[in-house]
């Protein structure tokens, strides 16, 4: 007899009321298998629960032997149950016994029974247990009874999770939610400590609006924000601007097609005619799909799983409305968790007062990293099923300098990491105070320190930061911060506004580095496969003449009778840096017959990231002004290692011989080509590094601000005549590897690089 519709909503309210009564824990789940039985007319009904050590223990049943309860216990590769736990889907069969995962279990009593129903019970994108259901005939369960069972198991999950961990005779060895000590590792984006209690980025739907008062109100509800779902991603198809990226459309049109699909909007629609609120419609089918994703390994599924799982966030965020999202609401002090986080969402928190930031995926986060310094908030990335061993409110301890997360520590990691940020703080006091010092070495060698950014953020501080001025600003945060391309007037008043602030001191422009893996709302594009080697930075801008050339007139029309030095990123051969200076000169041309005033000086450079323009640097160096080498970029493409996959990109060190000897030839080059010459990057920001690249001959380094005072505090303890003849000398005598002696040879000259 299938089960009715007609009575979810009854049966969520009695399972609620049965979960909150008094008592054990595994008295109230025997009354729940009992009453599911009962109102599904069928003869078995089993919750399985997921154990500290990843089985599937049997902790209550109707219908099956009693004396299994606690005694049958199935591994995840394991049964009909360790089955769908691992598929995340529900699994229904005619004659159980004859499936090939069908593992019987003599002590259960269930040879009598043929039908067999089951789905995961899901919380948090993660499989917390298995509720099934029998009967003695052989029979094929409905479509309207599997999607009831998979509403009662939903909600079953949020009660477990709330009641349990109040009842102190609690099941032994099951884990109803995340409550163990967990340390995770992952990728530094923003160096730093913190502590405090978790806060979700994704929308958290409460137990008491699991249920719909009015199905057919909340249908309409639902359409509303569907539309409005669809609207906007039209927008962002049809931006202005839009037209410059041509076609194929494939990103933004399959997120569209994604937003149309009839089954996915059926699917929701579904839900709330069983009974719940439009909310915890969409709040079921991300749990599904977040399940799914877990277990997902091809890419492509990845991708389209990753792109539902947003569209059902988006959409819980137009429900919520003005009670929605809202990141400057929360705990001041609170750690924000996140699967991933674009840089217009992170700067959506710069008034939330956060600790940290954690994110699952690294590779999306890097431009949310320069954010989260810009915001300077410690931060990490890369950290694997960080969002399904997270609850809403657990205790976070975050170290930013040694890429360790401690979720629900212990007093003695507290304890440890108080001790660790008085002492940080006490550091970063000590680096204040040399803020207005030069960073001048002790034998009377100045080296200039800059700043690198690409937000006004950076640039706040500026003074008391004490950077001789800017070496790199990234324009392109200007356009991937927005949700269309900014116009010309637009980027003339963000550039005016730069320049203003920082004043007197250098500013060195680059020009926007887009494409590859630095996608832009409404760029659609082809897929790449290795898109950090592919359409990006000065090769999408000379495909794209008409947006290179409104921002190189952007920056010409904010100098305004002042200095302006720009440069184009990731040049590869000399023939592109022609092509794009006179796309500048044609520029300053226009300006100067429409009666504006230009710049009063033009400086123009090139970055070097990319090895094979290190031998056309004799080619432009009569055109070029100055070269600054992208440390990032250049070491990844020496390697051959992507920086943002960390089974590589720790595995190859820049402090080796053979990366040593190559920045040591350009420097020698551009010293013979009386080129001006820096260092950008995140290597530069390094005490260890940096004092390398002196070594080396360069005398002007961008970093970010963190690095600033340790690495002025490095240049100011040491002799450097005496150090570069030592370490030309080692360096030569190197096997390879040379971190550990330039480690011993720092100590040899007393060269000051940790608090040690």
């Amino acid at each position: 007899m299938p089960f009715s519709y007609s009575s979810p909503r009854l049966l969520m309210n009695r399972l609620r009321q049965l979960m909150a009564e008094g008592g054990k824990a595994r008295d109230r789940l025997e009354k729940v298998v009992e009453m599911i039985a009962g109102t599904m007319v069928a003869d078995v009904c089993s919750i399985y629960l997921r154990t500290t050590d990843d089985e599937l223990e049997l902790v209550a049943t109707e219908g099956l032997r009693s004396e299994a309860v606690s005694t049958t216990r199935l591994r995840l590769d394991e049964g009909l149950v360790g089955h769908i736990a691992r598929s995340a889907r529900p699994l229904s069969i005619q004659d159980a016994p004859r499936h090939p995962d069908f593992s019987y279990r003599p002590e259960t009593g269930e040879d009598p029974y043929h039908a067999f129903l089951g789905v995961p019970i899901l919380r948090g994108g993660r499989v917390t247990g298995v509720l099934t259901v029998q009967n003695r005939t052989e029979r094929v369960y409905d479509e309207d009874e599997i999607e009831s069972l998979e509403t009662i198991a939903m909600v079953l999950a949020e009660v477990i999770a709330a009641e349990m961990p109040r009842d102190s005779s609690a099941i032994a060895g099951v884990e109803v939610r995340p409550s163990r000590p967990v340390r995770l590792e992952g990728r530094i984006l923003c160096e730093g400590l913190g502590m405090g209690r978790a806060r979700l980025h994704d929308p958290v739907v409460p137990a008491a609006k699991f249920f719909a008062a009015d199905p057919q109100s909340e249908l309409k509800r639902l359409e509303e924000a569907l539309d409005k779902l669809r609207d906007a991603v039209d927008r962002m198809l049809n931006a202005e601007g839009g037209e410059l990226w041509g076609d194929p459309r494939d990103v933004l049109e399959t997120y569209r097609l994604l937003a149309d699909d009839p089954s996915w909007a059926e699917r929701l629609s579904d839900g709330i005619r069983g009974g719940l609120s439009a909310e915890a419609s969409i709040d079921r089918a991300r749990r599904e799909h977040r399940a799914r994703l877990e277990n997902a390994r091809d890419p492509y599924l990845r991708e389209r799983l990753h792109d539902l799982e947003d569209l059902d966030n988006r959409l819980l965020r137009i429900l919520g409305g003005a009670e929605g999202h809202d990141p400057k609401q929360g705990e001041t002090g609170a750690v924000l968790i996140a699967r991933r986080l674009g840089p217009a969402e992170m700067l959506e928190y710069r008034t939330a007062g956060l600790a940290a930031i954690l994110l699952e995926e690294a590779a999306a986060s890097s431009h949310a990293a320069i954010v989260a310094r810009a915001l300077g908030i410690p931060s990490l990335g890369g950290l694997e099923d960080l969002t399904t061993l997270v609850e809403a409110g657990d205790k976070i301890v975050v170290d930013a300098e040694e890429g360790v997360v401690q979720l629900r520590p212990d007093n003695t990691i507290l304890d440890a990491y108080k001790s660790r940020a008085i002492v940080r703080k006490q550091r970063q006091s000590a680096f204040r105070r040399l803020a207005k010092s030069p960073a001048r070495t002790r034998d009377g060698i100045d080296v200039s320190l800059m700043l690198n950014a690409g937000l006004k953020l950076d640039l706040a501080h500026l003074p008391e930061i004490g950077a001789d001025g800017i070496g790199l600003y990234r324009t392109e945060f200007q356009f991937l911060v927005a949700e269309r391309l900014p116009r010309l007037e637009e980027q003339i008043e963000l550039y005016r506004e730069v320049i203003s602030i920082v004043g007197d001191k250098p500013l060195q422009f680059r020009t926007f580095d887009l494409g590859g893996d630095k996608i832009l709302p409404n760029l659609n594009r082809v897929r790449e496969e290795n898109p950090a080697l592919g359409w990006r930075s000065v090769r999408f801008a000379l495909d794209h003449k008409g947006l290179f050339r409104r921002q190189l007139r952007a920056l010409i029309r904010a100098s305004e009778g002042r200095p302006l030095t720009l440069m184009f990123p990731m040049v590869t051969t000399a023939g592109e840096f022609f092509e794009a200076k006179t796309l500048l000169h044609e520029e300053l041309r226009w300006s100067e017959e429409q009666g504006f005033a230009g710049p009063s000086g033009l400086n123009v450079g090139a970055m070097l990231e990319v090895p094979a323009f290190a031998y056309a640097l004799p080619a432009i160096a009569k055109e070029a002004d100055f070269i600054s080498i992208g440390t990032n970029d250049l070491m990844q493409f020496f390697f051959a290692a992507d920086r943002m996959t960390p089974s590589v990109s720790d595995r190859y060190d820049m402090l080796s011989q053979p990366a040593l000897d190559f920045l040591k030839q350009i420097a020698d080059t551009c010293t013979r080509l009386n080129l001006q010459v820096s260092v950008c990057g995140e290597a530069t920001g390094q005490p260890l590094e940096a004092l390398a690249l002196i070594a080396l001959g360069y005398r002007r380094l961008s970093m970010p601000a963190s690095g600033l005072g340790p690495v002025k505090r490095m240049i100011r303890s040491v002799k450097l005549t005496p150090f570069t003849e030592d370490f030309t000398a080692r360096l030569a005598k190197s096997n390879g590897a040379f971190r550990n002696d330039l480690l011993a040879l720092s100590r040899e000259h007393g060269v000051l690089l940790t608090d040690g």
